[in-house]
């Protein structure tokens, strides 16, 4: 989220470069090729905790930050956790719908409250705190741009929870794919251009003798 901070908008911050977005992409497209290819759980959960675990194996070795890869290792750990519980393949992926129910549930929540998520965030990141209520400008650019976030959570759970129910493993799999680093990279961009001007450059110009 700090890409929406910067005077330009950089793609490879926002996904982690090549490396993060192979990373991220890496254990789900695993794990249904294998469950695929086999027809067995167990087969695919253990090639997708071993492609996460070598994730971070490398970066250890090579001294860099491994804070995305262990992310990705709590991620993948709970949809191996839930699939390996209920024995059902689509429950891999259950943890992802649920974090966009929480975060789509957030976003409406705060729109309904006058204080748009974009607006709350991007006032933390650049320290202005909660000064863009102030500025009807600000507060409409941070509420149409928390709408933004609302539909791409929104598209995603309308999307991928009928896979979900119809145990539809390998379509669901494509489709987090498809509508994960590129939707979010897509819509952190179109919030990047609604954001981009600090609070202070869209104040209103004084007359200097008014200054």
């Amino acid at each position: 989220m700090r890409a929406l901070t910067g005077s330009e908008f950089s793609v490879a911050e926002a996904t982690g470069g090549v490396r993060g977005v192979a990373e991220s992409v890496a254990p789900g497209l695993v794990f249904v090729v294998v469950y695929l290819v086999t027809s067995a759980l167990t087969p695919a959960l253990v090639a997708a905790s071993a492609v996460t675990l070598a994730a971070v194996v490398v970066r250890l070795l090579q001294r860099t930050p491994v804070t995305q890869a262990l992310a990705g290792v709590v991620g993948v750990a709970v949809g191996v956790f839930w699939a390996a519980r209920s024995g059902q393949a689509q429950d891999y992926f259950v943890v992802g719908l649920w974090t966009n129910a929480g975060y789509l549930a957030a976003c409406l929540v705060s729109l309904l409250v006058g204080w748009p998520l974009v607006g709350v965030v991007v006032g933390l990141l650049r320290g202005e705190g909660t000064s863009w209520r102030a500025d009807r400008r600000l507060r409409r650019a941070y509420s149409f741009a928390t709408w933004l976030w609302v539909g791409m959570f929104g598209l995603r759970l309308v999307v991928q929870v009928p896979l979900y129910l119809g145990a539809e493993v390998g379509w669901l799999g494509t489709a987090r794919l498809a509508m994960g680093v590129p939707l979010w990279a897509l819509t952190l961009w179109l919030t990047w251009l609604l954001v981009r001007t600090p609070a202070v450059a869209r104040a209103p110009s004084r007359p200097p003798g008014d200054r």
